[in-house]
């Protein structure tokens, strides 16, 4: 059995003896110090963002799709050095998928950023200061937001473990690019199936542990709307609209970092309080 088989093996094994987390923050034991709550304190922090980037930050984004994350990060967040990757071999494939695209396009380019086409997850890079695999990698901010393989299978089981191998082979590959102190952040929807890819587990057995993990909120991204992996949704007469939105389903983002490194500091202008600063790399 090779090592990848070995990972996902101990992986599976773990599920069966944990239940799938339910969706949303654990509750946790409260502190009352008056019968009546402040509700300006808690309305501000359960409505304020975590920003796990600085503008000054080398990113590299995964798996972009519309690439409406990406404008985001240029347009609103003043990110001068961001990375964009699709799978998309060429411009033409990508608006054929995402016909609104070109925009997107635009702001990340004329931004100071640029697009790379033909990016498979598993294969990509290295991103080092020198060619080859000798080099350092370069990139602070290393970002997957709902990583998924498209629909390869409809039996659940078998989704789980296509899409742990793909975690696998992106852990590998990013780590390759990553920055000394870097984060590698991955964001996945807080249900099942997405919770039984144990994606804790998959970071640990790659020599990675999560720093913290928080709620990620689509609202703080202006412009930025879930892209399927399968393209837009068009109605009978064609038309792009409607269905599934999955920028309003509850999701989580992972923070993960080498296993002998402190990560890299986020702007103290940009991070605010992560719902679940685990330091260590327990479930939580």
């Amino acid at each position: 059995m090779g090592k990848k088989q070995k990972l996902l093996h101990r992986a599976q094994k773990t599920s069966k003896h944990h239940q799938p987390p339910a969706q949303g923050r654990k509750s946790q034991p409260v502190r009352r110090q008056s019968s009546a709550p402040n509700p300006a304190k808690t309305q501000a922090s359960q409505s304020e963002p975590v920003i796990p980037f600085s503008p000054s930050d080398v990113i590299l984004l995964v798996g972009e799709g519309d690439l409406s994350f990406a404008a985001s990060l240029v347009q609103h967040h003043d990110c001068k050095n961001v990375t964009a990757t699709v799978l998309e071999p060429n411009v033409e494939e990508l608006m054929a998928k995402y016909p609104y695209v070109a925009g997107n396009i635009e702001t990340v380019e004329s931004g100071g950023g640029r697009v790379i086409y033909g990016t498979d997850a598993r294969k990509m890079g290295p991103w080092t200061s020198k060619k080859g695999k000798d080099g350092a990698g370069v990139m602070d901010r290393i970002i997957f937001n709902f990583p998924h393989v498209g629909g390869k299978s409809t039996d659940v089981n078998r989704q789980v473990r296509y899409n742990q191998e793909l975690l696998v082979d992106f852990f590998k590959r990013a780590m390759m690019s990553l920055a000394p102190g870097g984060t590698i952040i991955v964001t996945l929807f807080e249900s099942e199936p997405y919770t039984l890819w144990n994606i804790r587990d998959l970071g640990r057995h790659s020599d990675l542990k999560v720093e913290r993990s928080f709620r990620f909120q689509a609202s703080a991204y202006p412009g930025y709307h879930h892209a399927r992996t399968l393209g837009v949704i068009k109605n009978k007469q064609g038309e792009i609209g409607g269905g599934w939105k999955g920028e309003d389903r509850p999701a989580r983002s992972y923070v993960f970092v080498r296993k002998d490194e402190v990560p890299k500091p986020v702007s103290k202008k940009r991070r605010r309080e992560s719902d679940d600063e685990d330091g260590s790399d327990a479930d939580g």
